[in-house]
């Protein structure tokens, strides 16, 4: 009995290991294929969330060509917690490697700030890669409306700060900018189901509920205040209250710019603004001193007036510009130079005088002018931003400019390495002029520019000293084909390589080397434009999607012929200066092209870059980031154009009310602004702009989409 016993607890014994050793085998089978499932789901996330960082590669497609903020990708199925918990584990291990603007961030997080005296390059690295060749940005140029639907949800690990963006006046990064688009109170935050993860959904771009109290602004620069040009912090007394780089505010300006202490009066209408403007309207210390010793402009009781035989130039522009022509027969103004860039504004008869003629001028007012002589020519009517012009390149593309004009802008144009005139060569046509004026220049500068330009292979045309005027004139020309850098016996400065981006402009370092000169059929620049007015209907061969850019010019000039000029209680006869706040292919400007005004097509730097095809067409543009302020005076504009602009920054400025502060600032007293855009932002928009005391001349919407048509009033709090 005793051993069978012991027989039967042997059994059971036997029976329990089996039973534990079976169970164990099932437990190790589920673990590997829990295991196998769940590394699947982390690679997908993992690859999945690669493509918020990375921007497409240059291969012909229409990309956003400097996306500042990773795309937000629609909300997926639910997933499981595990799933929640791989793609968690995934993202932060993504995080060290994220980029913006396609671009590394040399070795440390994205969102730490740069520190006061650190190299102003290297913030700028980032930026280098911002811009593809207009050659892909031109096969998608109906692609603008599918991109302003976006679903509006971002994870904390997927914002970043942008880099080039916000300069601060102490030379930092604007610090912690999120780009989410919203105003932080409208954000909502919900709890994640996997740790405590936190995830931020976006609300709408304005508060439907808030209530705006405005002061104005204190600044050093008061009425005459350019949130990015002028020097508004630090201690001392400062010689100078600009900045010799463009460095904005860490925080966008909630204040308005105050008018002028005389009082602001309704500006001169077009043409006669050619020839006065009122006085208080510019009125500046040093720009009164300045007049007294000036015969182009004099002081006549409340205005300016600019007598039309007296200028800069002896003997006068007719004069200067005949010269030009008699020394270069093949330039012919108003036919094949239509677009001609001003460096330094002067008195302005340059481009006054080239008007009549068909050439449209823009002037670069450099930053270190004191005497603001570009606001005056703001005020009358003619073309005009501000820029420094130091170790940034200048916001244009590259192979746009016709001619390139420098009378006595006293630019020392071989100094530093003549990366000055390597940034004209960049922006200069191929083929096209560079115009340089001086008086008495000394032997060895002359030296010093000639060598330079022989370097870059700049053919000089023409030396000419004038008789009446004592004015020395050289014509250079920029070569044509890049067969005559390899003739070079000294490859100094070298051919930039080929990931250097020629466009990218925006906060953009200027680079010591030769960009070469477009030759495939795909690229702008390479042919001269169609005389003027032809080019503005002529759409070359590497404008791809040629129908498109037909259908976006009857488009606009249906809207301007049955609605902008009849029908929304606008007086265009006080109308000169015009700014398309995103201007797309230029075809509000193209249908205004009629009309005495001339229009800034803004291009902004997270939308495709279509600014080379404005140039083309012989109209004017500019990149720029409207999270920012923009490059101009106060009471710069009579009409200010805004299509779904709103709708585009939505995901990318921290404040956006910020941007109708700056249209309040650029805007003059009895200005226009349209603004068309969804309804659901053109509603609490009109809240904003009644409690800025604007008026709203007229308000229609069709749908989910809207127009607005308001007016600035004299009102300061």
């Amino acid at each position: 009995m005793a051993v069978s016993r012991l027989g039967r607890q042997a059994k059971r014994s036997y029976g329990f290991c089996i039973k534990t050793t079976a169970v164990g085998v099932l437990g190790l089978c589920f673990v590997l294929i829990w295991s196998m499932f769940s590394s699947s789901s982390m690679t997908s996330q993992r690859s999945t969330f690669g493509e918020f960082a990375e921007p497409l590669s240059t291969n012909g497609k229409l990309i956003d060509s400097e996306i500042h903020s990773p795309k937000k990708e629609p909300k997926q199925d639910p997933v499981s917690k595990e799933e929640k918990k791989s793609k968690f584990e995934s993202d932060l291990a993504e995080k060290n490697k994220k980029k913006v603007n396609g671009s590394a961030s040399s070795g440390k997080e994205a969102g730490t700030k740069k520190k006061e005296g650190d190299n102003p390059e290297l913030t700028q690295k980032d930026d280098e890669k911002n811009r593809d060749s207009v050659g892909s940005d031109s096969k998608g140029l109906g692609k603008e409306e599918g991109e302003q639907e976006e679903v509006e949800v971002s994870d904390e690990e997927e914002e970043e700060e942008v880099d080039g963006e916000g300069k601060g006046n102490d030379n930092e990064l604007d610090g912690d900018v999120e780009l989410i688009g919203t105003d932080q109170e409208a954000m909502e935050k919900v709890e994640d189901e996997s740790g405590g993860r936190k995830r931020k959904t976006n609300g709408p771009l304005f508060d439907p509920k808030a209530h705006y109290t405005w002061k104005l602004c204190n600044t050093r620069s008061k009425h005459n205040y350019i949130p990015c040009i002028d020097v508004e912090s630090g201690g001392g007394r400062r010689q100078s209250y600009r900045h010799h780089e463009r460095s904005c505010p860490r925080t966008p300006p909630m204040c308005l710019v105050p008018l002028p202490h005389e009082g602001y009066g309704t500006p001169i209408s077009w043409p006669e603004s050619k020839l006065k403007i009122l006085y208080k309207n510019v009125a500046h210390p040093k720009l009164a001193a300045f007049v007294k010793i000036q015969s182009w402009v004099v002081e006549s009781g409340e205005y300016l007036t600019f007598p039309q035989n007296q200028t800069e130039f002896k003997g006068g522009l007719m004069h200067y510009l005949e010269s030009i022509e008699e020394m270069v027969p093949d330039i012919v103004w108003g036919k094949n130079i239509r677009i001609v860039l001003d460096i330094g504004c002067t008195d302005s008869s340059f481009a006054a005088t080239l008007l009549d003629r068909g050439v449209l001028v823009l002037t670069i007012g450099l930053n270190d002018d004191l005497v603001d002589l570009a606001q005056v020519a703001l005020e009358r009517g003619f073309p005009a931003v501000i820029s420094p012009l130091g170790n940034r390149r200048l916001p244009f593309p590259s192979s746009t400019f016709d001619a390139i004009h420098c009378g006595e802008c006293h630019i020392h144009w071989h100094s530093n390495g003549g990366k000055l005139l390597l940034e004209m060569n960049r922006i200069l046509r191929s083929g096209g002029y560079f115009i340089l004026s001086t008086k008495h220049d000394s032997i060895e500068v002359e030296e010093a520019m000639s060598t330079l330009a022989a370097s870059i292979c700049w053919n000089i045309l023409a030396h000419k000293t004038d008789e009446i005027s004592d004015m020395g004139i050289k014509i250079y020309q920029k070569p044509e084909s890049n067969d005559i850098y390899e003739l070079r016996r000294k490859k100094n400065p070298p051919l930039c390589k080929e990931e250097e981006k020629p466009d990218a402009a925006w906060y953009i370092p200027i680079k010591s080397c030769l960009h070469a000169i477009p030759s495939a059929i795909e690229q702008h620049g390479t042919e001269w434009p169609e005389e003027w007015p032809k080019r503005l209907e002529t759409f070359p061969d590497w404008m791809n999607d040629k129908e498109i850019l037909i259908a976006d010019t009857e488009h606009w000039k249906a809207i301007v012929e049955k609605s902008y000029l009849t029908g929304i209680g606008i007086d265009w006869s006080n109308i000169r200066n015009v700014m398309d706040m995103k201007a797309i292919n230029g075809g509000f400007a193209a249908a205004l092209s009629q009309q005495k005004v001339w229009v800034l097509n803004v291009i902004p730097v997270d939308a495709p870059d279509t600014l080379p095809i404005i140039f083309e067409r012989g109209l004017v543009g500019i990149y720029h980031d409207w999270c920012e302020s923009f490059g101009t005076y106060p009471r710069s504009y009579d009409l200010l154009h805004a299509d779904h602009l709103f709708s585009r920054l939505k995901n990318r400025c921290k404040q956006p009310v910020a941007i109708v502060v700056e249209m309040d600032r650029v805007l003059r007293p009895g200005g226009w602004a349209i603004v068309r855009d969804k309804v659901e932002i053109l509603d609490p928009l009109e809240g904003i702009f009644k409690s800025l005391r604007w008026e709203i001349g007229m308000t229609y919407h069709k749908g989910k989409e809207g127009i607005m048509c308001l007016r600035k009033t004299m009102w300061r709090p």
